[in-house]
């Protein structure tokens, strides 16, 4: 699996918020280079402008400057062996990290803008909570978007909240202290979604308040998918052919890079931990946040502790703020080309 594709399927994704070239939205969620439909000016969500939003990829499947890769300088990652957590905010992700040291925590909020690179100059504080006590401490600078302190803390911390200038984000405490390391729980995860015969999700995805779009993602193994926007396109992917219906249109027939489906949306797993378990459409459920540093973005997935299964996913990356619920795990399902490539929707 080709790192660089995964970024493949969030370039396309804000593209269709920013561009019109909305049938391209998330077509390599498989994490393959995948090349778009025809773009087409038709109707598409209102977009913030577009110095500030990466635009979509080429037909070869290239990666716009705008998103942050691995490599990319400025990106304020999490110190390893933090617990991690993150937030929308406005337009900006920010992730907290949460590191015991010497007999307190460090805290690290990490706030990048849709540019993909940190934000500099904000006013940064923090407030640990717990036991009917708090601690606050003002976030030095420690690198572009990235801003830390040190409390001295004893005990179980139930809440942090970071203060950005006027705004105060509430990030609530793991109800163990230190949690537990959940590496192999994801792992796990990950191989049983590559194993499903198919799996629809419910998808929310934006860029920033005012701009998202709201698809429904059906796959089946080994090499087929289908997506319908709402409001917007659709498309059928089977094997290295694929169809796009953009609205008013007909649908178009084109090559396709055959894609390995279902896969996780992730592709790197780092300090994941359990936040707690929770109770998800009558299933017991593992909360469970990491960082991904191969995207780079914020995870967090309940995942059904009896199968396995992934259940929700939220991620928070570079002007990317999704929630995945999946079902219909293993069930009947087909997928099968337009019955007229002539009609218009």
């Amino acid at each position: 699996m080709s790192v660089g594709a995964a970024y493949v399927r969030l370039a396309a994704a804000l593209g269709a918020l920013a561009a019109g070239a909305v049938a391209v939205v998330t077509i390599a969620l498989l994490l393959h280079r995948t090349p778009g439909p025809v773009p087409s000016a038709s109707a598409a969500p209102a977009a913030p402008p577009a110095s500030s939003t990466p635009a979509a990829p080429t037909a070869s499947g290239s990666l716009p400057n705008a998103i942050a890769t691995p490599t990319s300088p400025g990106f304020p990652a999490p110190p390893a062996g933090a617990v991690v957590f993150s937030r929308e905010d406005g337009a900006d992700a920010v992730g907290l990290a949460v590191l015991p040291r010497d007999g307190g925590l460090m805290l690290r909020a990490s706030v990048v803008g849709q540019s993909g690179s940190g934000v500099r100059g904000l006013a940064v504080r923090f407030r640990v909570e717990g036991a009917g006590s708090s601690k606050t401490a003002t976030g030095a600078a420690c690198g572009a978007g990235c801003y830390e302190a040190r409390v001295a803390w004893h005990g179980r911390p139930e809440r942090v909240l970071v203060r950005i200038g006027a705004r105060s984000l509430a990030f609530e405490m793991p109800d163990v202290w230190p949690p537990r390391a959940a590496e192999r729980l994801v792992a796990r995860a990950a191989q049983v979604w590559r194993k499903l015969h198919t799996l629809v999700s419910h998808e929310r995805l934006a860029s920033d308040p005012q701009h998202g779009v709201t698809t429904v993602w059906r796959f089946a193994a080994p090499d087929r998918l289908s997506y319908n926007i709402v409001g917007g396109p659709s498309a059928v992917v089977i094997g290295n052919r694929r169809w796009d219906l953009v609205p008013g249109s007909r649908w178009q027939a084109s090559p396709q890079e055959p894609l390995r489906m279902p896969v996780p949306l992730w592709t790197g797993v780092s300090d994941a931990r359990v936040l707690g378990t929770e109770r998800v459409r009558g299933h017991a459920a593992w909360r469970i946040s990491f960082f991904d540093p191969q995207l780079p973005a914020w995870f967090t997935v309940l995942i059904d502790r009896a199968t396995f299964r992934t259940l929700d996913v939220r991620m928070v990356a570079t002007a990317h703020f999704m929630h995945d619920v999946y079902g219909s795990f293993d069930r009947p399902l087909a997928i099968v080309p337009p019955l007229s490539t002539g009609g218009k929707r």
